[in-house]
Parts: structure tokens; C-alpha cells; sequence
């Protein structure tokens, strides 16, 4: 296997590129920020993410939660994280959604948000 490294766009918030690496390293996939910046009084990044299955939704918000409790950053509150088909981390400046993939095609937060600026992040083969 190929090693990747996450294209994350370099103007993003630190603790918002880091959640998208953390959903990189679990395989999410789809995932994507939405700039809020001025179009949300709630909150100014979403971080969306797709798992393939309850289980790897799962894995990749405990993943998030584990790893950024490590660097002091801890949400507000969590919701779904026991069900597994949408799980909600709010960090209250950003809010990481975790979603099964027919989650995230019903509540289309791309669609109600469209106005929003979306950065997509991905994994990309290191180059030797």
C-alpha cells in the first residue's frame, strides 16, 4: 500500500485541518469543510464526513474526540456518537458531522448551506 498525505487547503483554522487529517487517517470519505464565516452566528466551520458503515462512523468521531482531547480541545457536547448513523462534535467554533452515507444524502447540510464556501480535504499518494 501506497503511503497518502492529506491535501487539507492551508487557510483553514488549526484545530479544523486538524479534525479533517484525523477523518483522513479513518478512511472518511466525502469529507469537506463549509466556511460559515459571516453566514452563521452558531459557528464558522463545518467539517463534514462520511463512514461506510455504523461501525467506521464510529471510529472516525472517536478518533476526532481521542485525538483532540490529547491537544486540550474538547467539545461542548456530542450527540449520536452511540448510534453511530450521525454523529455531531461541537467544538462551538467549528462542529465536526460524521455521517452513514444515507445521513448525509437526507440531510444534505451541502444543499442547506449552498451558500457556503465548501475546501474539500482528501488523501493523495506520496510522490518518492
Amino acid at each position: 500500500m501506497d503511503p497518502v498525505a492529506a491535501v487539507v487547503p492551508e487557510d483553514l483554522p488549526e484545530s479544523v485541518r486538524r479534525a479533517g487529517e484525523l477523518a483522513l487517517e479513518r478512511k472518511a470519505l466525502d469529507v469537506m469543510v463549509l466556511d460559515l464565516t459571516g453566514i452563521s452566528s452558531a459557528t464558522d466551520h463545518f467539517l463534514l464526513a462520511t463512514g461506510n458503515s455504523d461501525v467506521q462512523v464510529k471510529a472516525i468521531a472517536e478518533h476526532i474526540l481521542d485525538e483532540l482531547k490529547k491537544a486540550g480541545d474538547r467539545p461542548e457536547h456530542v450527540e449520536g456518537l452511540e448510534g453511530g448513523r450521525w454523529v455531531l462534535l461541537d467544538y462551538i467554533d467549528y462542529v465536526v458531522h460524521v455521517f452513514h452515507p444515507q445521513a448525509r444524502e437526507f440531510y444534505q447540510l451541502e444543499s442547506l448551506w449552498g451558500d457556503a464556501p465548501r475546501l474539500e480535504m482528501r488523501d493523495e499518494p506520496v510522490q518518492d
